[in-house]
């Protein structure tokens, strides 16, 4: 009876892995496409595909190419993607204006090199990811004083931490993990954006413009 009971859930499970596995997929085509079709409309030369990150899941890697035929890749995560293709907030100039962004270094850009190792994860944190965002944040808030800097989060591991000290009531800082900045860094994408966008919420939460 037990052994009857145990095989019936595995293999409701099985199905129900199965059936999300395959809704899964369809999303990723659907989003795919979208970001295609996106880019198409702005853009003569677009190469496109999905690679699998073991952390943050499906990640969109996109190519364009300018009337030099140089080549610009940036790359997008899935939840973000979704939620901008759902807002109806023109997706398509969203995504143009990082290529924009890329192409103003002459010569293409490509994907960034993953390190081979902790050692050269290291090296890029300590000598362009930290150095980076701390100028990041300072340049975007002078003169108000902005704390940044790294830190140890219980769950996270470490983190870059950054926040306003004249806020003592509620929240005042924004931490995000390092593993994630550099996953952007990797994708071509400004790592100090994700702390802005978290310093300008925490100011509105406070009441300031």
């Amino acid at each position: 009876m037990n052994n009857e009971t145990t095989n019936t859930e595995v293999n409701g499970n099985e199905a129900e892995t199965a059936e999300s596995n395959e809704k899964l997929l369809e999303l990723v085509k659907a989003v795919y496409h979208n970001g295609m079709v996106a880019l198409k409309s702005q853009f003569e030369h677009v190469e496109g595909q999905v690679l699998h990150q073991p952390v943050y899941g499906p990640v969109f890697v996109y190519q364009v190419k300018d009337e030099a035929n140089d080549g610009y890749v940036c790359g997008f995560f899935l939840r973000e993607l979704v939620a901008k293709f759902q807002s109806g907030n023109n997706p398509a100039m969203w995504m143009a204006s990082f290529f924009y962004e890329l192409m103003k270094t002459k010569g293409g850009k490509q994907m960034q090199k993953p390190p081979a190792n902790e050692d050269e994860a290291k090296a890029i944190i300590d000598k362009i990811l930290v150095p980076h965002c701390i100028e990041a944040v300072r340049e975007e808030f002078a003169p108000e004083q902005v704390h940044a800097g790294l830190d140890w989060h219980k769950d996270h591991g470490p983190v870059f931490e950054t926040g306003f000290p004249q806020f003592k009531d509620g929240n005042n800082v924004c931490a995000v993990p390092l593993h994630l900045l550099l996953t952007h860094y990797l994708l071509n994408r400004d790592p100090s954006e994700i702390l802005l966008q978290g310093l300008y919420k925490i100011r509105e939460e406070h009441g300031v413009n």
